[in-house]
């Protein structure tokens, strides 16, 4: 029988893939060298370690937490990989290009390619509200456009607003949540009768998206502190982002009895719900002032969370066509929403203590970030959604939805494919 792969992943994806990594190498030939500066080599193990722990959250973290789908772990593991490898290639030369003026070599160093790792996991948080309806070559348009675009956020940003590197980071909870959730209003919604199952979560699965949520769970102090200068900033940044992860762990395991009908726990409550606690403080980790405020920020982050997980699906699903199993687009919407909140009261409150008197000006200036950062990603994220509806992508039918056997092969199912 001839085979049933669609001809994007048959012909168009080595084509469309392996042209933009040479395009890729040719430009890191032309336009990029290495720090040749003599860094202290203390701080350069340092500075390593934290890029380790970036990698390990995107590779691990983020790629197991999107797998517990009940046919399409494999492609939700695999996928994130192959954009988190081509996300940091694409953000280091864009990050180089936008910072120079007028533009020259772009300079690598440890610290590049942290900025960049950290742009590429704007595409994992994404993604979670479109895997299963797309395919690689349409993936790979989402992390070139999606990349670009927070790119350009950060630098509009920090030239109007005059904002440091870790303020920039953490617009990327609402910047990717809010560009990820644009992209799935515009495919295709309902799925085809008789196949609704496919995107329900399955045991062994969903116990892979606890193992990415642990792997989150752990190293998300290093993500919080990755881009933060000051030694004491840094210090406390981690310290109140495990004062808060460490709440939202307790909170998400005894409430979710109470969200749930039978009053039994539940994994799909479990996976973002021990996480909301990093997330919520991500913005004002370094500016809170003691352990306490962190631990309320998390027990309230964790509350929201599992709110969230029951009573939002079925609005999302209806609406945008996700999932109920993919819940990281509107809980780090909401998350996001708490901590730039929180971010505002802080400001305002450091300020009045300091005797300052422009408020009102502090306020603006945050509330015109978290605008524009919103904006450019709902108008991205929505033209990004149109893109990938066009034909030329050859996008999976929707009854291959939320389907492995798509795109891997299973040499014990291989009838009709």
């Amino acid at each position: 029988m001839s085979s049933k792969y669609p001809r994007s992943v048959r012909r168009c994806l080595p084509l469309c893939a392996l042209t933009l990594e040479a395009a890729l190498i040719l430009l890191f030939y032309f336009f990029t060298q290495y720090d040749a500066s003599l860094e202290d080599q203390k701080g350069l193990v340092a500075s390593y370690q934290v890029g380790q722990d970036l990698t390990v959250m995107a590779a691990i973290g983020f790629g197991f937490l999107t797998s517990s789908f009940r046919r399409h772990s494999w492609s939700s593991v695999a996928f994130s990989l192959f954009m988190l490898a081509l996300g940091v290639q694409w953000a280091i030369l864009l990050d180089g290009f936008l910072s120079q003026f007028p533009p020259g070599k772009v300079v690598i160093t440890l610290f590049s390619i942290r900025l960049a790792t950290t742009s590429a996991l704007s595409v994992l948080i994404s993604v979670d509200a479109v895997l299963g309806k797309v395919n690689l070559v349409q993936l790979v348009v989402m992390v070139l456009v999606e990349v670009t675009a927070l790119g350009t956020v950060r630098m509009v940003i920090s030239n109007i607003f005059n904002t440091d590197y870790h303020m920039n980071l953490m617009h990327i909870y609402v910047f990717a949540a809010y560009f990820g959730l644009s992209v799935a209003w515009c495919l295709p919604k309902p799925l085809p009768k008789g196949t609704e199952d496919k995107d329900q979560i399955a045991t062994i699965p969903s116990l892979s998206a606890m193992l990415g949520a642990l792997f989150l769970w752990m190293f998300w102090p290093s993500f919080n502190s990755a881009l933060l200068r000051s030694p004491i900033e840094r210090k406390n940044a981690v310290f109140n982002t495990y004062y808060a992860v460490a709440v939202s762990v307790v909170t998400a395991i005894s409430g979710s009895p109470l969200a749930h009908p039978q009053g039994k726990i539940s994994m799909s409550y479990m996976h973002n719900a021990v996480l909301a606690g990093g997330v919520a403080v991500g913005t004002s980790c370094h500016l809170i002032p003691s352990p306490w405020l962190a631990m309320v920020l998390g027990l309230v982050a964790g509350l929201i969370s599992v709110g969230g997980a029951k009573y939002l699906p079925g609005c999302c699903n209806r609406v945008l066509g996700i999932p109920h199993s993919s819940v990281m687009g509107y809980n780090f919407s909401l998350l996001g929403l708490l901590g730039e909140i929180i971010y505002i009261v802080l400001v305002v409150r450091h300020t009045v203590w300091n005797g300052n008197g422009m408020i009102g000006f502090q306020v603006l200036l945050r509330i015109g970030e978290f605008s524009l950062a919103t904006t450019i990603a709902l108008t991205s994220g929505l033209l990004t959604g149109l893109l990938l509806n066009l034909k030329i992508w050859k996008a999976p039918h929707a009854a291959k939805y939320f389907d492995d056997q798509v795109f891997w092969k299973f040499p014990h199912l291989t009838v009709g494919f």
